[in-house]
């Protein structure tokens, strides 16, 4: 497979895509397949899964000539796993193995305690599966293996999308704990694989500011409100979905917690009406879904997260801490400062940065993929 000098210099520099525009010359080769990447002058780069149909024409796996069998994935494998070992603690539910992060373009495992739930996101890692899910009882212990495979990007790929029980069993939904807490999951029908696993050690740092009257917004199964409850006079949740706050409702019994309010709304409307109302708040959280998920939306995603932004600063009491999230791989860090920037002036607002912070380290980022840097938790506070 040759690729353009653009190409080369991205697989030289590792970054693990290369798109159908730096491809010049595919030999004869299947989707799904795995290639050998060379230079326009036939220098080897690397080894990668190919996929005409998808933009990401081809995922790098080794920048090594070497067999790839089932040796290579088990090593893959086995090598995740002992890092996420080393830290995970007191928590029952994390992400195994994170895609392109560990060197397994396109493989999402998370753990919830007894159950496995894999993604398959890439043509090449998907024709792997029966492989991957052998080596899944091989390495990893557990009572059942599901199937998740129901994202957008599947369509991408030219994969349909699938969801199920691939092995063994488990009754849903049951509990898994997250620090001093339990929260309900369940792999089979939740959203995604169940939980936000990502911002798992977020949750547990802002408790160390939070105070007073809390809003939790885009609240969810009420995973943040769940662990700053104690250290709040209350907390309001706040979402547009109905079977989240249920969720989130039955957290906060099976965690004896009594300071919690559900609340169905717009977010946007509810901030909107709190600043008209003039109604305030000591802390607020924001943790929305990503409002950017292509380069061409980041106008339209950079007006939502500066009017969520902006209203919550208007309702903020001097002192007051804002926690304030993306999930938007293409709304980088330096946007959302400028945005934060911008919005703490229009709300004539001064505010103090106490903290950014990034994924739970079962996200690991590749120094070399910039896009594994996804995630942003900024804590602030309101001088």
């Amino acid at each position: 497979m040759t690729i353009h000098h653009r190409g080369v210099r991205r697989v030289q520099a590792h970054h693990p895509w290369v798109f159908r525009s730096d491809v010049l010359q595919a030999e004869d080769c299947s989707p799904g397949d795995i290639v050998e990447v060379v230079s326009p002058a036939k220098q080897f780069l690397a080894l990668a899964f190919f996929n005409p149909h998808s933009q990401i024409t081809l995922r790098v796996i080794s920048h090594r000539r070497e067999e790839v069998n089932r040796d290579f994935w088990k090593k893959r494998i086995e090598r995740a796993l002992a890092q996420r070992e080393l830290w995970r603690g007191d928590r029952d539910a994390y992400r195994v193995i994170f895609g392109e992060s560990d060197q397994l373009p396109g493989l999402i495992l998370d753990r919830y305690r007894h159950a496995l739930v894999f993604q398959t996101l890439s043509l090449g890692m998907d024709l792997q599966k029966p492989l991957l899910i052998s080596l899944f009882g091989e390495v990893l212990e557990s009572r059942a293996l599901i199937e998740r495979n129901e994202a957008a990007v599947r369509e991408l790929e030219g994969l349909p999308k699938q969801r199920g029980i691939v092995k063994g069993g488990v009754p849903t939904p049951f509990e898994v704990r997250e620090g001093q807490h339990t929260v309900l999951v369940d792999p089979i029908e939740g959203h995604k694989t169940g939980l936000y696993l990502d911002q798992a050690e977020n949750r547990t740092q802002v408790a160390r500011y939070v105070h007073g009257r809390a809003l939790d917004a885009f609240a969810f199964q009420g995973e943040f409100a769940i662990h700053i409850a104690d250290k709040t006079s209350e907390v309001i949740c706040v979402d547009s979905s109905v079977s989240a706050l249920k969720a989130a409702r039955g957290n906060f019994e099976r965690n004896g917690i009594r300071n919690a309010f559900i609340h169905e709304a717009n977010v946007f409307d509810y901030l909107r009406e709190c600043q008209n109302k003039k109604e305030l708040f000591d802390t607020i959280i924001l943790d929305p879904p990503p409002f950017v998920r292509g380069k061409r939306e980041a106008a339209g995603g950079l007006r939502g997260y500066k009017e969520i932004n902006l209203r919550a600063m208007k309702i903020l009491r001097p002192g007051g801490i804002l926690v304030t999230c993306s999930c938007s791989q293409n709304f980088t860090e330096s946007m959302f400062f400028e945005m934060l920037q911008e919005a703490s002036r229009d709300a004539k607002r001064e505010l103090q940065v106490l903290e950014k912070r990034g994924a739970a380290p079962d996200h690991p980022v590749l120094l070399s993929f910039p896009e594994s840097a996804y995630l942003q938790c900024w804590i602030l506070q309101v001088l």
